[in-house]
């Protein structure tokens, strides 16, 4: 089965991801409502959530969530308001039936957060990455608690992994990113692209996610910010790609 993608009233993604025989974990549920439903719906168990960071709107749900179905609770910080039963740092991996998922630190948005990676089932299924506030569809997270050379660190992470794998992230903020990116650099073919593909799913009333590594590697400005074209539209030639990072970070903050 398919991950189960749940836009909210807001503009947040929760999600559910079914393994085994009729199980599922659920990633940043904002809200228990919705999640409840899904499971209903696709007549899933729920026994595990999965918290990329403590910020409200992704662990909102989590408390009701666990004391209706008796789930556990992970994520990378004892701070977090619903208290995970077991935190994750870099590296750990997970285990839910016959699929493993690797814990990727992302600190940058938060200094506490993280990426959860879902490797590869077979040839035929690819990897999936759930990503929270770090990196968005065509966009990434404000740095709130850290500064921007750490948030660009996390995300040099997250661009090593396959170009098939699936991005699935905590906001839908899709169709503003990548309206931006053309303020940056009008003329790009990428861009461009990926802005009439948005468009139309969005007229459609499609979903933004998931979309791949290898979209966001081509078409997501953030990404971008050691290529010499973009340098260049900034007046920023021979800058470090960390410092490009923040130049267009403040912008977009100015942007919207």
């Amino acid at each position: 089965m398919n991950v189960v993608a749940i836009r909210t009233s807001g503009d947040n993604f929760i999600y559910v991801h079914p393994y085994g025989d009729g199980r599922a974990f659920a990633v940043d549920p904002g809200e228990a409502g919705s999640t409840l439903a899904a499971l209903e719906k696709h007549r899933l168990t729920l026994t595990t959530i999965l918290l990329t960071h403590h910020h409200w709107d992704h662990t909102g749900g989590a408390a009701e969530l666990q004391s209706k179905t008796h789930c556990d609770v992970i994520g990378p910080d004892r701070g977090l308001i619903a208290a995970p039963d077991r935190t994750v740092s870099d590296g750990d991996m997970l285990t839910f039936g016959d699929i493993s998922a690797r814990t990727i630190a992302t600190p940058g948005h938060t200094q506490a957060c993280v990426c959860y990676y879902v490797e590869p089932a077979g040839d035929k299924r690819p990897g999936v990455v759930y990503t929270g506030d770090t990196l968005f569809v065509g966009g990434c997270g404000r740095p709130i608690e850290c500064d921007a050379a750490t948030l660009w660190e996390s995300l040099c992470k997250l661009v090593e992994l396959p170009d098939e794998t699936l991005v699935y992230c905590g906001h839908d903020y899709t169709l503003e990113n990548c309206e931006f990116a053309l303020t940056i650099d009008p003329e790009r073919p990428a861009f461009r692209k990926r802005l009439g593909e948005v468009q139309k799913a969005v007229e459609y009333g499609h979903l933004t996610v998931p979309s791949t590594m290898a979209q966001e590697k081509a078409a997501n400005v953030f990404l971008l910010s050691d290529d010499p074209q973009i340098k260049a539209a900034l007046g920023m030639h021979h800058a470090d790609p960390a410092n490009v990072f923040a130049q267009l970070r403040q912008r977009k903050n100015a942007f919207g």
